[in-house]
């Protein structure tokens, strides 16, 4: 059970958010950044661990790095991501017991989090793992099996290339967490077919930073042709081969423009060389004006094979740019409502779409319009809220004797 507490029922849940890279930094540096702001909004009391933070927070909060002091920082790509994440885990672990009695619940994320559950589990304080993916091992299985199909080997140390020691870590961390927070269904589900209790996976959302992705009035001519955009690492999980296919095979690619902001894997160019040749397709490299390109653009392309939300599915939507999707995408999608779906690897169904919104105008405005009026649900402000209600069921499972027994079993 938990440690006594000056916090009684009803009163701000008080959360230990341990991170083991860079508040603020790019990808989930700045996911995490505005969970822990959105989360303080939401009324939690936050104190905040990080390996390293280069953005300071709108919300009040106390926050310590565990692996920078002053003008020294730790180096973290001399180290590794598993090296630095196994040292934060280890610092986060030997803060603990000071704060016994001074916290509710731990929020801690993949391979930085097994030295704190064990401490944590001393102290009665339950944790919350985040996973920001689809379950590890479902995730290098679908990823190995693209990659050998189209014969595009991975590089071995890219994140999804089979990496055992990262698997056994990641494992043990699912297996020790009190609530395993899942930001996607199809993220639920890979935990589900592994054989996780329901109990264990906790929903929520990631939301959007509305500062930055906002639309643009536009009112252009029946007569111009679609500009769709592709925004990621270029990779094979991304599905982008599944992208240019479809494009290539519809009719917008006449008068049409399909723009790719990316760097590529190493090989993956290459096969995809005489596809990007094609006059209507045009590689732009990495861009850090991602929210214009998408305000300029008509479609929006993210066939992945395997995602843990898709956040730039919804920064799309807030753009006014219409999502065309996979089903391993973010739910907030939703087909022939504010997005067109399509089940991961059907080329014909994506292309099919593309057609559609080529021929037909008024369902493009549609599906705009109504991404654009899905946005204050799908806000930083409602994804603090629905963290914050994670939490709580965490902390109510903990605290509930059977409940906890049915989880056990």
């Amino acid at each position: 059970m938990l440690p006594p507490s000056d916090s009684p029922p009803g009163k701000r849940l008080r959360v230990l958010h341990s991170f083991p890279h860079r508040l603020g930094k790019s990808r989930i540096c700045t996911t995490a950044w505005h969970e822990i702001d959105s989360v303080a909004e939401a009324g939690a009391e936050m104190t905040v661990l990080a390996g390293d933070s280069v953005r300071p927070f709108q919300r009040p909060l106390r926050m310590k790095t565990t692996l920078a002091w002053r003008s020294l920082r730790w180096p973290y790509r001399l180290l590794g991501t598993r090296l630095t994440c196994a040292l934060h885990d280890w610092k986060v672990a030997q803060h603990l017991p000071a704060m016994a009695g001074k916290i509710d619940i731990i929020h801690a994320w993949p391979l930085g989090a097994l030295h704190t559950m064990r401490a944590a589990k001393k102290l009665g304080i339950p944790v919350a793992l985040e996973r920001c993916n689809a379950h590890t091992r479902f995730a290098y299985q679908v990823v190995k099996e693209e990659c050998d199909r189209i014969g595009v080997p991975l590089p071995h140390d890219h994140e999804h290339a089979y990496n055992e020691g990262v698997l056994r870590r990641e494992e043990a961390e699912y297996a020790m967490a009190d609530g395993i927070l899942c930001p996607s269904e199809f993220v639920r589900h890979t935990f589900l077919d592994a054989g996780f209790p329901d109990e264990k996976l906790m929903r929520f959302i990631y939301g959007v930073d509305e500062k930055r992705f906002h639309p643009e009035p536009r009112h252009a001519p029946a007569s111009l042709g679609l500009k769709m955009v592709f925004v990621g690492v270029c990779a094979v999980r991304k599905g982008l081969h599944f992208a240019l296919e479809a494009w290539l095979n519809s009719e917008a690619c006449k008068d049409g423009q399909f723009q790719i902001a990316g760097d590529f894997i190493p090989g993956y160019r290459a096969y995809l060389e005489s596809r990007l040749a094609h006059p209507s397709v045009k590689v732009l490299g990495h861009r850090d004006d991602i929210p214009m390109l998408m305000r300029e653009s008509d479609l929006f392309v993210l066939p992945s094979i395997e995602e843990g939300f898709g956040l730039v599915c919804t920064e799309a939507m807030a753009s006014g740019c219409v999502p065309l999707v996979s089903d391993a995408c973010t739910d907030l999608c939703r087909h022939l409502d504010n997005s067109m779906v399509h089940r991961v690897a059907n080329v014909a169904a994506l292309t099919d779409h593309i057609n559609q919104l080529h021929r037909n105008r008024e369902l493009l405005f549609h599906l705009r319009a109504a991404g654009l009026r899905a946005v204050p649900e799908i806000s930083w402000k409602v994804a603090g809220h629905s963290l914050l209600g994670a939490y709580r069921q965490i902390v109510d499972l903990k605290n509930t004797p059977s409940k906890r027994l049915a989880l056990a079993h």
